[in-house]
């Protein structure tokens, strides 16, 4: 699989990623539509969703990505490997998710992660952080009752931050007993999430539930 070179940081509020994207046609995106759906915020290149994909073939997987040239290439290794049950889309995610899930099948959103979103370490640049109050209250909106929100990061201060972001938003209750999750409760983890651990720093995961 080759590389694309991408930016490596893109401002979600510049003008060219303001533009609504149009609601998928879900019959044609997945082969079956009514499996439980898994959204990955942030996918990067998508190969978490690759493995998911191939790991979970009863539950469909799409991935938000705001640098389209790692979508298309993610796309690609989609329709190489012949795997119907995941789907990448080039959008701003803070901007669309109810265009895009204004045609979704009731029921379907059951599982969602956020997992390593670029820090914006300035307090100026707060605002281009992915986890804002609306787009928590957009996922509230379209998440089932029971459904999950799993956050993760090798940043403190933004794990911190998506948490207390969820928190704020009655929909959302935390779940564990502990500030953060010692293990990642999913079977597959990122690229990101294996060079941190081998480089013996913390990961800091919290895992939410919609109510």
């Amino acid at each position: 699989m080759a590389f694309v070179r991408v930016r490596q940081h893109v401002n979600p509020l510049a003008h060219k990623y303001q533009t609504l994207i149009n609601p998928l046609d879900w019959e044609k995106v997945y082969a079956q539509p009514n499996q439980p759906l898994h959204l990955d915020i942030g996918s990067a290149r998508g190969r978490f969703l690759l493995s998911m994909a191939k790991t979970e073939p009863n539950w469909n997987f799409l991935g938000l990505e705001i640098r389209e040239p790692l979508v298309v290439e993610a796309n690609k290794w989609r329709d190489e490997l012949g795997l119907t049950n995941l789907h990448y889309v080039f959008c701003n995610a803070n901007n669309s998710l109810r265009s895009l899930f204004s045609s979704l099948p009731q029921g379907s959103l059951q599982r969602v992660t956020i997992q390593f979103p670029d820090p914006w370490f300035k307090n100026r640049h707060a605002k281009r952080r992915v986890v804002q109050p609306e787009l928590v209250a957009e996922l509230a909106e379209f998440l089932v009752p029971g459904g999950i929100v799993f956050l993760q990061s090798d940043i403190e201060f933004v794990a911190v931050e998506m948490c207390d972001r969820f928190a704020e938003n009655f929909a959302f209750q935390k779940l564990g007993t502990g500030k953060w999750l010692p293990e990642n409760p999913l079977p597959v983890p990122t690229e990101r999430e294996m060079v941190t651990i081998n480089k013996g720093e913390p990961v800091y995961r919290a895992l939410f539930e919609r109510v």
